[in-house]
């Protein structure tokens, strides 16, 4: 079974170095955490909340949360990390035994500015929960780089 990947892209008015240290040093500056974190999906009601990110900037590195709650737990395991052009995450932000999929995002400079594409790929590794949980990621990748454009516009 072959699933297409999601693909969504944004442009931000930074240069490939900025917006590639945005998007992995600054990470808990942007990301939408009430929506898309543990906290919110694996600790719903329980008053936990994240106290930070942290995205370990090496191949071998993790994307990690820090929760009130005193635990650290994993969002991805970094793949591939060519700064600032691209890297890939093995993407597992779940406590559920499913296998990761992968996210790659590339760095592109282009006119005033540099094209960020995400790929999110992977999907036939989930099996039967396939449909629901991509369409969730279609649509959440769309508001979260959105946050990510607006976050380094700002610090621009």
């Amino acid at each position: 079974m072959s699933v297409e990947p999601i693909t969504r892209s944004v442009t931000v008015r930074r240069d490939v170095e900025q917006a590639f240290r945005i998007f992995t040093e600054e990470i808990g500056t942007w990301w939408p955490v009430g929506a898309y974190s543990r906290a919110a999906s694996d600790f719903e009601g329980e008053d936990v909340k994240v106290e930070r990110l942290e995205f370990q900037t090496r191949a071998g590195g993790q994307v990690l949360e820090h929760l009130s709650n005193g635990r650290t737990l994993p969002w991805a395991d970094v793949l591939a990390w060519d700064p600032p052009r691209r890297f890939v995450l093995a993407w597992h932000p779940t406590f559920s035994e499913r296998p990761p999929t992968e996210v790659e995002v590339r760095f592109t400079p282009g006119g005033d500015g540099t094209l960020v594409e995400l790929e999110h790929r992977g999907w036939e590794r989930l099996g039967p929960d396939v449909a629901k949980l991509k369409g969730d990621y279609a649509a959440g990748w769309i508001g979260t780089l959105e946050r990510f454009r607006a976050a380094a516009e700002e610090a621009a």
